[in-house]
């Protein structure tokens, strides 16, 4: 048995949290139930809130990402608990911790109670919610089904999350590992080499090529390590000032997905974003056109971008959304594929999330390959480069030994 965090609305409307003790979260949301209440939000005690910690720390806007999708989800549940829009939003008013949080909710929540629709309220607030978001709660109170269209956009949130976070806890260990070997091998020769500088000269034996090299390395790091770093400042400066001219950054864009090992990868990722945006988008009711324009939104990469813009245009002309994708060449022939089979179904909207399912698994899958190539290689890369710098510092020595006897 372990100690859980809950907060849950009663009956008669009033905020409840507390702790509980029970074996597991689904225990604390059925006894919260059974006792009349509404469940918001069960978690360990000794887990951290959503505003602590990193992700805290380093937020720019008023709500994380976790944090959007638990703010639908539990807007979602007081409606389906029969609480009015405007008493939903002043119950969640008392939910957020950071200060910019609750001031957003409370301008959201004045405007409702003004008779502004929910959907105006948040675009009111210029930039903080998404138009994917916006578009959905629009989409949601046109259909008189806003509970339902706010659980799907809470379920598209928190799977969004999940990819971003199972591809940024993925590369954390290959990263640390990478400015590890790096650090090691600028250390051993802008600071462990040089120290063998005066000893090979006053040995008077000949110095080996391999320990030549070296030593130039190893000299030009500590003489000119500001240069260096100069040079690779301004060289990453130059590189994000050129990627700011359109052309320039839908070549380097394409370029991304041809790459041998990181194309497919990133292809997978945002297949898998696209398909979900639009699958989610059209089975809200948004028009084929505007989620296609939505979707365009959600991708960070602008060859697929553009074709996008590409098959917005086909489709505005009537063709098929699979033709339509099919005319850049830019997508997986798999995804492709299962739109086709959705669009002759007449489901698109069930066949888009499926592909979008499925190249999350897929991007997984490719991950876990790539860190299981990459973590041995990095491990020999510094194997190797240790072991040539420490060949380097012995040859001469054992030259001299040998000179000796």
């Amino acid at each position: 048995m372990s100690q859980f965090r809950y907060r849950a609305v009663s009956d008669a409307g009033e905020m409840l949290q507390g702790q509980m003790e029970a074996s597991s979260v689904e225990e604390v949301i059925s006894r919260l139930q059974d006792q009349g209440h509404t469940p918001l939000d069960a978690q360990p005690a000794d887990a951290e809130s959503g505003g602590s910690g990193l992700a805290g720390l380093f937020k720019r806007g008023p709500f994380t990402g976790d944090e959007l999708a638990q703010f639908t989800h539990q807007l979602a549940t007081l409606l389906g608990a029969g609480q009015p829009l405007d008493r939903a939003l002043g119950i969640l008013l008392e939910l957020p911790e950071g200060e910019r949080a609750k001031k957003l909710v409370e301008r959201v929540r004045d405007r409702v109670r003004g008779g502004t629709p929910l959907s105006q309220a948040l675009d009111e607030e210029h930039g903080v919610f998404p138009k994917l978001y916006i578009s959905l709660v629009r989409a949601g109170e046109a259909g008189g089904s806003l509970e339902d269209t706010l659980r799907r956009l809470a379920d598209y949130l928190e799977r969004a999350q999940q990819l971003r976070g199972s591809i940024v806890n993925a590369l954390i260990y290959p990263a640390f590992l990478m400015v590890g070997v790096l650090g090691s091998l600028v250390l051993l020769l802008a600071y462990v080499v040089p120290q063998f500088v005066p000893i090979f000269e006053d040995m008077q034996v000949p110095i080996p090529l391999i320990t030549q090299i070296v030593l130039a390395i190893g000299n030009t790091l500590q003489a000119w390590w500001w240069l260096i770093l100069l040079v690779l400042v301004g060289g990453i400066a130059f590189w994000r000032a050129r990627l700011r001219d359109p052309a320039a950054r839908l070549a380097w864009h394409g370029k991304l997905l041809t790459m041998r090992m990181v194309g497919p990868l990133l292809l997978k990722v945002e297949t898998a974003r696209i398909a979900r945006t639009l699958g989610t988008l059209l089975k809200n009711g948004v028009p084929l056109l505007s989620a296609i324009g939505i979707s365009r939104q959600v991708t960070s990469n602008r060859a697929l971008d553009a074709a996008l813009e590409q098959a917005a245009e086909q489709v505005k002309g009537g063709g098929g959304l699979s033709l339509a994708l099919a005319q850049s060449q830019r997508f997986p022939r798999l995804a492709l594929q299962m739109v086709q089979v959705g669009e002759e179904a007449g489901q698109l909207d069930t066949m888009l999330l499926k592909v979008a399912d499925t190249f999350d698994i897929e991007s997984k899958r490719s991950i876990d390959r790539l860190l299981a190539a990459l973590v041995p290689a990095l491990t020999i890369v510094m194997t190797v480069m240790v072991a040539i710098i420490m060949a380097a510092i012995l040859l001469p020595l054992l030259s001299l030994t040998s000179n000796i006897q």
